[in-house]
């Protein structure tokens, strides 16, 4: 397979962004629930110790001041874990946030099963879908560190509320530092006939190794990138339904409502074709190291080959 350069975490690359725009805009606020550390909004607090404001563990609290900023017109950011914004927070997200229709950006770290030893009280296999769930909100789930920090600045510039997943282990990069990425389109990252796989974070670059594992093998493979869950790419996927007859899911996710909940309710309105869905099952995990858990619930290269492979056969 091709050797990819490991890049930081994405959580890395918000620490990074969040400096830039507090330069940019003496109106961003950030606001955390006592794991900057974790979280890297440390970074901001250093630089801007009077725009940083620690709730403790209170997310819900820290939900409802982050409306009373942007109500006071201000650009709130707000971090803690994905599982602890989403389980903790959601209410207040719903009713003081997405109701109102406010401008707050929701950067929630540590989703998925990929931040390890923590367990599954931290790990958050729900999140997308709930975001997604909430009118209003453009929700994103950046591949690697070119991709997160093109869409931190660019949801930092939209006038509605925004949901960003970032993570906590170290990613490979998948783009040149000179790619395209704008919010709301999908990018191919490999071209194929066969079958399409759409992916978002870490799986995309299991995706583009299955997809080189399977090319060896005669079948060929398409790669989306699909960083952004709402609004979904429809065109992306209508194209990729069209011409390759075929499309795998491949997501850090459950397989219950997240980005292959959408991609199979978008080609269902364009066109659909045979599907199969690489992700969390209806589970949840346990404690164990990142690359373990990744292979132990079907999250890497092969699993994506499988799923490939089944569904070409499907075909017909």
């Amino acid at each position: 397979m091709a050797e990819r350069t490991m890049g930081e975490a994405t959580r890395d690359t918000y620490g990074r962004v969040l400096i830039e725009l507090g330069a940019k805009n003496p109106d961003v606020v950030v606001l955390d629930a006592d794991l900057s550390s974790s979280t890297r909004t440390s970074k901001f607090r250093a630089a801007y110790p009077d725009r940083f404001f620690n709730f403790g563990i209170a997310e819900a609290n820290m939900v409802g001041a982050a409306a009373g900023f942007a109500l006071a017109g201000k650009t709130p950011f707000l971090s803690t874990f994905a599982v602890f914004m989403m389980a903790k927070g959601y209410d207040q997200l719903r009713q003081s946030i997405a109701y109102p229709g406010l401008n707050v950006k929701v950067v929630a770290t540590h989703g998925g099963i990929s931040i390890g030893e923590d367990g599954p009280s931290q790990m958050s296999i729900e999140d997308i879908a709930l975001a997604a769930t909430l009118p209003g909100f453009t929700v994103c789930l950046p591949s690697d560190q070119v991709c997160a920090y093109a869409i931190l600045h660019q949801v930092a510039e939209q006038p509605n509320s925004c949901f960003v997943r970032v993570g906590r282990p170290r990613v490979p990069i998948v783009y040149d530092a000179n790619s395209k990425i704008t919010v709301g389109k999908a990018n191919q990252l490999a071209d194929g006939s066969d079958v399409t796989v759409i992916a978002n974070g870490l799986l995309v670059s299991e995706a583009l190794d299955a997809a080189e594992i399977l090319g060896k093998q005669g079948i060929s493979v398409r790669v989306l990138d699909m960083h952004t869950i709402k609004p979904l790419d429809d065109a992306a996927v209508a194209k990729a339904a069209k011409e390759t007859g075929a499309i795998v899911v491949a997501e850090e996710h459950s397989v219950i409502g997240g980005l292959g909940a959408m991609v199979a309710q978008s080609a269902a309105r364009s066109h659909p074709v045979p599907m199969e869905f690489v992700g969390v099952q209806d589970t949840y995990a346990e404690s164990g190291l990142p690359e373990e858990l990744l292979e132990r619930y079907g999250l890497v290269a092969v699993d994506v080959v499988r799923a490939v492979k089944k569904v070409v056969a499907r075909k017909g």
